[in-house]
């Protein structure tokens, strides 16, 4: 079962000083953090704070060339979790046939972003996921989900591009 998901903010990991993108469910208290690299989370900050390019990025460029092949996005999924690796599926809509795309999260969350579709996390991925070991080994993984689940707008800050 997919589980609706939004994009609830985007900050550092104070150990590792890598991105987490953080996705909470829409509908209750689930929270996802998933670690990105700092050029993938530059392309969702952008989106997320609304920065125009003097040119189109790349998540930009596959926006447009799905708006001229008259193809939808339809959804994206965080389908799997394997090895402590998130995968996606980007889901396209085009003259009536569905079509799967492989993706990395990171991508599939900036594309989503760029054209406004929902984001889904499969059930088994939220009960498989935990906590990375990058997370400070004073902190149980339940004290970290308790503190992930409890933040607010101000806990998130602006993520520096």
């Amino acid at each position: 079962m997919e589980i609706e998901m939004k994009i609830r903010g985007l900050m550092m990991d104070p150990v590792t000083n890598m991105p987490i993108v953080i996705l909470k469910d829409v509908n209750g208290a689930a929270v996802l953090p998933i670690w990105v690299g700092i050029y993938e989370a530059n392309a969702i900050a952008l989106e997320i704070e609304k920065v125009s390019t003097p040119r189109p990025m790349t998540h930009d460029l596959l926006k447009n060339l799905l708006l001229g092949l008259e193809t939808r996005v339809h959804k994206v999924v965080v389908n799997e979790l394997r090895d402590d690796t998130f995968y996606a599926l980007i889901w396209l809509d085009r003259e009536g046939q569905t079509i799967s795309i492989d993706s990395r999260p990171s991508d599939a969350l900036a594309l989503a972003l760029r054209v406004d579709c929902p984001i889904f996390v499969e059930d088994e991925v939220l009960k498989n996921s935990k906590i990375a070991n990058a997370a400070s080994d004073k902190v149980s993984s339940d004290e970290m989900r308790k503190w992930l689940e409890n933040l607010n707008d101000e806990d998130y800050g602006r993520y520096k591009m």
